[in-house]
């Protein structure tokens, strides 16, 4: 986790943009996955943008054709939480080019080979604010932006839909701090790296990524007390 995820320009996206203090909304992308075009907030030390990069985060020009592709000797489109602090590739970013990374919800399938269902999972209330690292890269002249998802260790309440791994989903009281270019040092990360849940999720059976009408009715993981202020 995370493979694919969705973001849907509704009244939840428009209130996280809102309260992130950006003035642009996201378009419309029901299956986004590595490699493909999502959106991000970064702010770079003149104030925060939204801007569309491609998911994950080493990337190179496509070679024999225009546009770019995930670069095939790496797999960074995800950012394991435990590796932040210590590996090359994360390391600098992680003090230095954190981003959020907006959606209405992400997709996992279970079930053996074959016959694989397909879980649209989203917040209870209101977007997920994934948490992120970015880079912008520049081609021959031209800037091109990407980013990564973090993920946190397994989640015992996680575990029926995928036992590896969660992904690190921001609550507003972090998003300052998160963002804050300023804020280089990393110490007080320390508490969001560790495996939670910090929404409360429904989960529920779709058809695909590209048919979100749920086949049954959503059940609910709580979020961890410890995650939720008060």
């Amino acid at each position: 986790m995370c493979g694919r995820y969705n973001i849907i320009d509704d009244a939840d996206v428009r209130h996280l943009m809102d309260v992130l203090g950006v003035d642009l909304y996201p378009q419309t992308r029901l299956n986004v996955a590595p490699g493909s075009l999502g959106s991000i907030v970064y702010d770079a030390g003149m104030g925060r943008t939204l801007d569309s990069a491609l998911w994950s985060l080493l990337i190179e020009p496509h070679p024999g054709t225009t546009g770019f592709r995930p670069s095939p000797r790496y797999s960074t489109f995800n950012a394991r939480a435990d590796r932040l602090g210590s590996s090359p590739l994360w390391k600098e970013r992680f003090a230095n080019q954190r981003a959020i990374v907006p959606a209405s919800g992400f997709h996992e399938w279970t079930g053996p080979v074959g016959h694989k269902q397909c879980y649209n999972i989203r917040a209870s209330e209101g977007a997920i604010a994934f948490a992120g690292l970015y880079e912008i890269w520049e081609f021959d002249g031209q800037r091109v932006a990407s980013f990564t998802i973090i993920t946190l260790p397994a989640h015992p309440r996680f575990a029926h839909i995928h036992p590896q791994s969660v992904p690190l989903m921001l609550r507003p009281e972090d998003f300052d701090t998160w963002l804050d270019p300023q804020l280089t040092h990393t110490d007080p990360f320390q508490h969001l790296l560790q495996p939670q849940i910090r929404v409360t999720l429904e989960v529920a059976p779709v058809r695909s990524p590209d048919d979100l009408k749920p086949l049954t009715a959503a059940t609910t993981i709580a979020a961890d007390r410890s995650a939720v202020p008060g």
